[in-house]
């Protein structure tokens, strides 16, 4: 098993780069957006160089993740990762050196101390905000500047915090128990109801370190999930 995430994502994306890696469905929208393993890599390198590079942190920094599951969360959550940071997800508020939130999350995210501040509206085709919160830059608009190749000054190594103090080998684990638990195997195509299962462990860690792809589903209407399964390929149902 890979003991880092940066690990586990660099294996589903070799399996086959140009397969989708996860899909995303808002059902109140009517947003699909469909990314292969090259496409989330490029996401994941762009924010690891927008924190590395643009925000000059350093392994162990701190940075919150205030943002429900979502596919451009999941690019957020692996880059801090891929750029050896520890991501805070929740929890009591402290001081981080950076913050992601959603407008909606605003009010919370007031809360934390935050050296710099990042908002996405989390819109179809990652389309930028027409309003900024005060003090906020606009995720969407500001990662699409830096390169989509990402190295590390030093490795990730599996002892090094990943999640509010939990190591990448602890937090790899965990996922895989819990992969386990769910029912995910190597290869599986899961569609997970993002409302029933808002830990990144169960949306998105899970299926990555099990070798599955992701079929994550926002305000699921439960008469499209038939129909959704079949066109999806899915083999697994977590709704």
């Amino acid at each position: 098993m890979n003991e880092t995430i940066p690990a586990a994502l660099a294996a589903a994306v070799r399996r086959d780069p140009t397969m989708p890696l996860l899909t995303w469905y808002d059902d109140a929208s009517g947003d699909r957006t469909e990314l292969s393993g090259a496409t989330i890599d490029n996401w994941v390198a762009k924010t690891a160089n927008l924190l590395v590079d643009g925000a000059g942190l350093s392994p162990g920094d701190p940075v919150a993740v205030l943002l429900p599951p979502h596919w451009q969360t999941a690019a957020i959550l692996l880059g801090a990762w891929a750029g050896g940071l520890t991501a805070h997800v929740g929890g009591r508020p402290q001081p981080v050196d950076v913050l992601f939130a959603s407008p909606a999350g605003v009010a919370a995210a007031a809360e934390w101390n935050a050296g710099d501040r990042y908002a996405t509206g989390l819109l179809p085709l990652a389309m930028p905000l027409r309003e900024l919160p005060p003090g906020y830059a606009d995720y969407t608009i500001e990662v699409r500047g830096y390169g989509d190749r990402f190295a590390p000054y030093q490795p990730v190594g599996a002892d090094d915090p990943a999640l509010a103090g939990v190591s990448h080998r602890d937090l790899t684990g965990t996922a895989a128990a819990r992969a386990q638990e769910l029912g995910i195997t190597p290869g599986a195509r899961v569609l997970i109801d993002a409302g029933k299962h808002p830990d990144p462990v169960d949306w998105l860690l899970a299926p990555l370190v099990a070798g599955a792809s992701i079929v994550l589903c926002a305000n699921l209407d439960p008469q499209a999930v038939e129909k959704r399964v079949a066109s999806e390929n899915v083999t697994l149902t977590l709704a």
